[in-house]
């Protein structure tokens, strides 16, 4: 039914002009859709879809709220219109979210789904999910649409959940690491200061090494010099006319025996 055959109040119209821009942009975006060949493209696009049919149900729903709010102004054949009008684009939008569930089976992709035909059911084609949607009365429709959009939502809330958890495990790990890494530097930091350190302490027993072997060779030269020193003065003392030994310079030579003569008196 075109707007300018319904009676229709400001913020009527411009929720019904939103919506019906939405509508045409699920048109052309399956359209596109039919046209790509790569499954990453295709996701990203029926993501943007689910984006615009969520846009459409909260606008429907916005719709439905201004109608009951102005039922009591309108007569009775303007509200008509007006259910009529908000059913159809009821139907419009649960044909676009069966394209959306084939195409999402034909991609594999069943986590997300709009419609929940329960455990143990086969799933609809879009024809037949178009099928049971005209077989459907109006009334049923919404409540379908509804509770199936509501449900969509919950979904969606778990996801974000789910999501926003994820962010906060790797934000937990990516500090854990950050805390490990700086303390695998301070180690490295500390082992070169131990490094340093024993290598000052190998030249520093080295240094002492070789001033406990010289101090070794200087005993030593004492020793000796002390042991000829004394092995002259007892060939000196020994053998006192020996001119083969030198006197040692500062030292007096031995004194000659004296013999000592006595008279005896006659009697």
């Amino acid at each position: 039914m075109a707007t300018t055959e319904l009676q229709m109040s400001p913020q009527l119209e411009q929720i019904h002009g939103e919506i019906r821009d939405l509508f045409r942009a699920l048109s052309n975006g399956f359209q596109r859709l039919d046209k790509m060949k790569d499954s990453n493209r295709q996701s990203k696009q029926l993501e943007e879809l689910t984006g615009k049919m969520r846009e459409c149900k909260r606008l429907i729903k916005e719709f439905d709220r201004e109608i009951k709010d102005e039922e009591s102004k309108n007569p009775p054949e303007v509200n008509k219109q007006l259910n009529d009008e908000k059913q159809s684009m009821i139907k419009e939008l649960n044909s676009y979210v069966a394209m959306r569930k084939t195409y999402m089976n034909t991609l594999g992709n069943k986590k997300i789904e709009l419609f929940d035909m329960g455990a143990g059911v086969s799933e609809p084609t879009a024809d037949e999910n178009v099928k049971m949607a005209s077989s459907m009365s109006n009334q049923e429709l919404v409540d379908h649409g509804m509770k199936t959009m509501d449900e969509t939502d919950q979904a969606i809330e778990r996801s974000k959940k789910v999501v926003e958890q994820t962010i906060e495990v790797g934000t937990q790990t990516a500090g854990t690491l950050k805390g490990q890494t700086d303390q695998m530097g301070r180690i490295v930091n500390e082992l070169d200061t131990i490094q340093f350190s024993i290598k000052k302490a190998s030249q520093l027993v080295k240094e002492i090494g070789r001033q406990v072997a010289t101090d070794k060779c200087i005993m030593l030269f004492l020793f000796l010099i002390v042991c000829g020193v004394i092995a002259i003065i007892v060939v000196k003392i020994v053998n006192p006319n020996n001119k083969d030994v030198r006197d040692i310079p500062g030292l007096a030579p031995p004194a000659p025996s004296r013999r000592l003569l006595y008279l005896r008196d006659p009697q």
